[in-house]
């Protein structure tokens, strides 16, 4: 029997429910347990792979990164195990500026709407900027997983 937990789906309503509550249970003035992003700069960094998923960006690493990336992480990337707090940012995830709370709140909830809209289906072997074609199952695990991390980071 497999005792592994398994991560919610991403392609579910009730999962994307619980992660807007989750979302809106953040306060600007919410301090990072880990890392050095603000809310708002968390929330717009959270947008960017939703972004890249949807096809409304395509900045990503270069050929080598793609290929560390693909041969040293991508198991760890897609498993059911949480991410680690402090792991390293993506120069193309970063985000520096400030932004406004609401704005960045509003535009997360509405790029995840969207991806969970598309179904899994339409996941299924598409791909992903770094990791190439992934199953819909791997493209929820991703996805559900970069999001939480960054929400247990706030403490929600």
């Amino acid at each position: 029997m497999n005792t592994a937990q398994r991560l919610p789906d991403i392609f579910l309503p009730e999962t994307i429910d619980v992660l807007h509550a989750r979302i809106d249970a953040l306060r600007e003035e919410s301090g990072p347990l880990w890392g050095k992003m603000t809310v708002s700069q968390m929330l717009a960094h959270c947008s960017i792979p939703l972004e890249q998923a949807l096809d409304m960006r395509s900045d990503g690493p270069s050929w080598f990164m793609k290929l560390i990336m693909r041969s040293f992480f991508k198991k760890a990337m897609l498993n059911e195990k949480p991410y680690r707090p402090n792991l390293p940012t993506a120069p193309s995830f970063v985000v520096a500026d400030l932004r406004l709370v609401e704005a960045e709140r509003q535009r997360l909830k509405l790029l995840l709407g969207r991806f969970s809209g598309q179904g899994a289906a339409f996941f299924e072997g598409k791909m992903q900027i770094t990791l190439g074609a992934l199953s819909s199952k791997e493209w929820s695990n991703l996805m559900y997983k970069h999001l939480d991390h960054h929400l247990r980071q706030f403490g929600v």
